[in-house]
């Protein structure tokens, strides 16, 4: 699964080389001795890198449900993303909720957020992502966030997915007294000259919770209290980063996830290529998936 927002971020920042990649099904075919559980020819899931082979640790990766699609089950690892801000969020179901931003990241979580019982409503410029959410049952999609509407002060939580500091100032100032606003997008470069002054106003006078969407408040892995295991650690977790994974190859299995036409297949032989299309927006679909099942050799055409 190509993560397009992070993976440009990456290759336009200052460590080179990258190794890029958000996450990777793969047909379990050697099996370390002492690992139990695990059989050859098991699909798995795991936060894999663009690449022909994968080698992971037996806990960091999560059987597929029976019957998922390996593309779509790679998904999971982009719901984990918001998952967290689900996981951690005071608003309850029933709850209004606004996300800002509908790329892959966004439109997933307005999902989520919808299965899971909020009333949602999405914000995006752009009118192809605004289709591509109405064609998957999310009906309430604006271009700017609606201000001055029925919805000012009602909202519990803005789930900002697009790192635009436009979005995240008139998030604040639509959320409820003690509402949250969540940073989930990445804010990879300055957009607009927006003052601090004018988002500290909005946070203090509007009692705004504004805090980080980073996905790893979790603990990776929940680990319950052993005695015998005392000083190898312990959470008691009744969340975790895994967890969430689990949860989405169940929700995804079982169709809770719409995603007719948002998923394109493209062979792993041409990545210059296929990087150059997605930083230009020539590619349509929201979800990109790279398809190692016919790639027999190291001959890529660029690097």
């Amino acid at each position: 699964m190509v993560s397009p927002g992070t993976e440009l971020g990456w290759a336009n920042g200052d460590v080179f080389p990258i190794r890029p990649g958000y996450s990777a099904v793969f047909e379990v075919e050697e099996v370390a001795d002492g690992v139990d559980g695990i059989r050859p020819g098991e699909l798995r899931f795991a936060m894999g890198m663009h690449r022909s082979t994968q080698t992971h640790t037996a806990r960091d990766t999560v059987p597929l449900p029976a019957g998922l699609r390996p593309e779509i089950a790679v998904l999971s690892r982009l719901m984990g993303v918001s998952l967290t801000s689900l996981m951690t969020t005071k608003a309850r179901p029933g709850d209004h909720v606004v996300i800002t931003g509908a790329g892959p990241v966004g439109l997933l979580a307005a999902q989520l957020f919808k299965i899971s019982g909020y009333r949602v409503t999405v914000v995006d410029p752009d009118p192809l992502r605004r289709a591509q959410l109405a064609s998957c049952g999310i009906s309430d999609c604006r271009e700017r966030v609606p201000l001055q509407s029925s919805l000012q002060g009602q909202v519990a939580l803005v789930l900002d997915c697009s790192g635009h500091e436009g979005a995240v100032l008139d998030a604040c100032r639509i959320v409820r007294r003690l509402g949250e606003v969540v940073l989930v997008g990445v804010p990879w470069r300055k957009l607009t000259e927006i003052s601090a002054h004018e988002l500290l106003n909005a946070v203090f006078f509007n009692l705004v919770t504004l805090r980080s969407g980073w996905e790893w408040e979790l603990p990776v892995h929940a680990r319950a209290f052993e005695w015998e295991e005392l000083l190898g650690g312990y959470n008691n977790a009744r969340h975790s980063v895994f967890g969430g994974f689990a949860r989405a190859l169940d929700w995804l299995a079982e169709g809770r996830i719409e995603l007719g036409g948002l998923l394109r297949h493209v062979p792993p032989t041409d990545p210059a290529s296929l990087y150059a299309d997605i930083a230009a927006r020539r590619i349509e679909e929201p979800f990109i998936v790279l398809d190692w099942t016919d790639f027999d050799g190291p001959d890529l055409k660029s690097s």
